[in-house]
């Protein structure tokens, strides 16, 4: 593997082991690295900060790509505001999370098989092993979730399915989107463009070890109660 395969975002999506004269064609070919310089772009338009709500809100139920990249070129394009960009995106997401609920609760026997065809992600295994990870904790399965690579959509959607308690399911929201998002932006506020390298290829690791410090965490407190 090349260097410059090694840098590849860890929101880019994959463009494909051609030569260096055709990666431009396959990127082009590609729906989904289309819907991503999509999603990008508006961070170079006056309408970022509206695009990042709607994406953000979007994602929590049906849109298949995480708001976080824009976010990340917002902050980065304004560093002093960032706190402000992750709490749009943070607010946005955790309401977007209750429509997916709702249709969860209320709509699913009508929306499932749309969900099921053309979501990334939201599949009928997917929901069997969320069901399953409900058992043993809905707190903790909400809050991975909203922290993690995980689909969310397939959390909030299954939250209102199986009818975990909607109080639960808007705490859990609020912190795992909200220690998410604000992680990204606390970093460039801090550290300014430097850390966009530091982000772009380690964040999931990050995310990945503090869930399992988290999880690590539910483990101790069953075995010491």
């Amino acid at each position: 593997m090349t260097e410059q395969e090694e840098e590849t975002s860890a929101w880019s999506p994959e463009v494909g082991e051609a030569g260096p004269d055709s990666v431009g064609s396959t990127a082009r070919d590609n729906p989904i690295r289309r819907l991503y310089d999509w999603v990008l772009h508006w961070a170079e338009t006056p309408y970022g900060v509206p695009a990042l709500f709607l994406i953000s809100a979007a994602e929590s139920s049906f849109f298949p790509l995480p708001p976080d990249p824009l976010l990340l070129a917002l902050c980065l394009g304004a560093s002093r505001k960032s706190l402000r960009f992750a709490g749009i995106c943070t607010l946005a997401s955790v309401l977007g999370g209750i429509v997916g609920y709702a249709i969860g609760a209320g709509a699913w026997h009508i929306a499932q098989d749309w969900f099921f065809g053309y979501v990334p992600g939201v599949t009928p295994v997917a929901f069997e092993g969320v069901r399953e990870f409900y058992d043993a904790n809905g707190f903790a399965a909400v809050f991975l979730a909203g922290l993690t690579p995980i689909p969310y959509k397939v959390f909030t959607l299954a939250s209102g399915v199986f009818n975990i308690n909607f109080g639960v399911f808007v705490l859990a929201s609020i912190l795992s989107r909200g220690f998410r998002f604000f992680l990204i932006a606390g970093l460039v506020y801090r550290f300014g463009r430097p850390i966009e390298r530091f982000i772009d290829l380690h964040f999931n690791r990050l995310i990945i070890l503090f869930s399992v410090l988290f999880v690590a965490g539910f483990i101790a407190i069953e075995f010491l109660l």
